[in-house]
């Protein structure tokens, strides 16, 4: 397995898109546990939230983040670029709470596997171009919401009735018009409503197959 992670040249970045609640980040957190912590990077396109620090709190509140344009697409391409290059990225920390930037996260170093994430992952050209291999999980939307009011509910302090609320209003339009048309551009679509680890094998096999195919025409 190390002889994949051999770097001769530019990350091998995989791209993991999907709506709200589909596993991306539990997916990512397997994928790097399997592959090698060390060798791995991490890159979430939802830190890059627009800042709206000048709006009052409840007009935040009532933004829609599900849409292409809520999100600082420019800042995380130039970063990702970045990364392709060897350059260490610094993405904004976002408070999910507050719905602010709270400056700057710990930075992300180039690794020989860059795992990168997002629900509009895949909506913006530049980004589809800086992928080797794009995965999109597939989970219907009453599995997506259940996994939102947990995660929304235990992590960003929020009551259930809020998230209904906010799916109804926002995300579920978005990610109809936004989010599950991205599918297209995926060279692999998963199902995550199974156990995480079980899904993690079939990408971990995917991702070995396709670096080693790259490590092999490099080698040409």
């Amino acid at each position: 397995m190390s002889a994949l992670f051999d770097r001769t040249g530019a990350p091998f970045v995989v791209g993991v898109a999907g709506g709200s609640g589909s596993g991306k980040t539990a997916l990512c957190r397997t994928l790097a546990g399997t592959l090698g912590p060390d060798r791995v990077s991490m890159l979430c396109h939802d830190a890059y939230y627009r800042d709206h620090a000048d709006l009052p709190a409840a007009e935040r509140a009532a933004l829609n983040y599900d849409v292409p344009e809520a999100l600082d697409t420019a800042l995380f391409v130039q970063h990702l670029r970045g990364l392709r290059a060897g350059v260490a990225a610094h993405p904004p920390r976002y408070c999910f709470v507050t719905h602010r930037r709270i400056g700057e996260d710990a930075a992300v170093e180039p690794r020989a596997l860059l795992l990168v994430e997002g629900i509009l992952l895949l909506h913006d050209p530049q980004i589809r171009e800086l992928l080797d291999l794009a995965f999109f999980l597939d989970v219907p939307d009453h599995v997506r919401l259940a996994r939102r009011i947990v995660r929304d509910t235990s992590e960003r302090g929020r009551t259930r009735r809020s998230v209904l609320s906010q799916f109804e209003a926002t995300v579920h339009g978005a990610h109809a018009a936004h989010v599950e048309p991205t599918k297209a551009h995926a060279d692999v679509v998963l199902s995550s409503v199974a156990r995480v680890d079980r899904v993690a094998e079939i990408a971990v096999e995917v991702i070995r197959g396709r670096m080693s195919r790259r490590r092999v025409a490099g080698a040409a």
